[in-house]
């Protein structure tokens, strides 16, 4: 905790007080990011230092594999959900992200079937990504390739599966009908500090 705290001495001292008309700003008239980022709560992979972003520039949405639910409406605690309606509904973003990534210690465990019977919450969210399981182990297995293989794969399925959910919500997918939303699969190889992003012509990641 004492690292903590100096970390946050350093911060008021130098980025705080360097940008304080920025913070100023942001504390009085609010916030009004462009981007939606939706990506993995694994510390290794931290949105804003991967793209250098400054406070109030996105608006950032982290759950375990960057997963997003399909619409249910439901009385449940929808806490990612609510995040996505937030930045849609109410501050209009224009742009959402979402953002895998290698390594992913959500997706090992869905697709070496590591979580445990006992966890209360675990397992049934990864279960959102399940076909991406099944269809990276289907094609990868088959052809002779190791596990690692599949978890890649699996890793980069989670965004396509996140994106198509994204589209379940109405009001995500009227603003993307009339051009007022744009959604983005993008992967983070943290092995090689390399970008790439999903081209929807080919169901593809090519590298930035």
């Amino acid at each position: 905790m004492d690292k903590l705290i100096e970390g946050f001495r350093r911060f008021r001292d130098t980025n705080f007080a360097q940008n304080r008309g920025l913070f100023e700003s942001l504390t009085h008239q609010g916030q009004t990011p462009k981007v939606l980022l939706i990506g993995c709560s694994d510390s290794r992979v931290d949105p804003a230092i991967i793209f250098d972003a400054q406070p109030g520039e996105m608006f950032v949405l982290r759950n375990v594999a960057n997963l997003i639910p399909p619409y249910a409406p439901d009385q449940g605690h929808h806490g990612t959900s609510a995040a996505v309606e937030f930045a849609v509904r109410c501050l209009e973003v224009e742009h959402a992200i979402v953002l895998g990534h290698a390594r992913c210690g959500g997706v090992r465990a869905l697709v070496e079937g590591q979580t445990a019977e006992q966890t209360d919450f675990i397992k049934g969210w990864i279960a959102i990504a399940r076909t991406a399981r099944d269809r990276a182990l289907a094609l990868t297995l088959s052809a002779g390739q190791p596990i690692e293989s599949a978890r890649r794969m699996c890793e980069q399925e989670t965004v396509a599966i996140s994106l198509a959910n994204l589209m379940t919500f109405p009001w995500v997918r009227e603003r993307v009908e009339q051009s007022r939303l744009m959604l983005h699969g993008w992967f983070y190889n943290m092995e090689e500090g390399k970008l790439s992003r999903l081209d929807p012509s080919s169901n593809t990641f090519q590298e930035v």
